[in-house]
């Protein structure tokens, strides 16, 4: 799959990152925020910039296939995986938004959230019914994001059971929801369904005690 262009791509990226702000899921200088450039190249959030003001100043252009440059963000290394593993990703968005911050914590043990019986899993790309099981995975947070990303790499190429569905997005334990799409549109609707789905499943686990 091509890439964007530079203008195109940055503006994707701020948009988003302003989005997230206004919503409250990128406090402090959280979060990070990439799309596929053309040319093997992806456009990806500096280190510690505040997500709620970018310019495209605070973007660097980095080669999916080489090293981390210094200055952009400590987990560029999972974008990059996850754009070489899938040549369909366009656009991936990291936020650390309240719900997916509590429910990774509370799944952790798990290492994986189901997600099953809500009409709201059609907002997903590729899922049109409520009858299927939607699974995410949880992962430990980790500090070395090079041995994390191969890691996610790994359990992503794993085949999913008969009646499970992967979700286009997973879970650091205590960090949040890293989430992906075709385009910036797709990843920012998916972002938008997983914390909507989240927050359900957290007051459902509230009501049933």
């Amino acid at each position: 799959m091509g890439g964007m262009g530079f203008d195109e791509a940055a503006a994707a990226v701020i948009h988003a990152g302003r989005a997230a702000a206004a919503r409250g899921w990128v406090p402090a200088t959280s979060g990070n925020f990439s799309v596929r450039l053309d040319g093997g190249r992806m456009l990806v959030t500096r280190l510690g910039r505040d997500k709620g003001r970018l310019t495209p100043a605070d973007l660097a252009e980095v080669a999916i296939d080489g090293p981390a440059p210094a200055g952009t963000s400590a987990e560029t290394p999972l974008h990059q995986a996850l754009y070489r593993d899938d040549p369909a990703i366009g656009a991936i968005f990291h936020v650390h938004s309240p719900a997916s911050m509590l429910i990774s914590h509370l799944r952790a043990g798990d290492g994986v959230l189901e997600l099953a019986g809500w009409e709201l899993q059609k907002a997903f790309a590729g899922i049109t019914t409520h009858d299927v099981t939607v699974t995410v995975p949880v992962f430990p947070n980790d500090q070395d994001t090079v041995a994390l990303a191969g890691r996610v790499s790994a359990h992503l190429a794993t085949p999913r059971p008969a009646g499970q569905v992967a979700a286009p997005g997973y879970l650091l334990a205590g960090h949040g929801i890293y989430a992906w799409g075709a385009t910036p549109a797709d990843a920012e609707r998916h972002l938008d369904a997983f914390d909507a789905l989240f927050s359900l499943s957290l007051e459902l686990r509230r009501i049933a005690g």
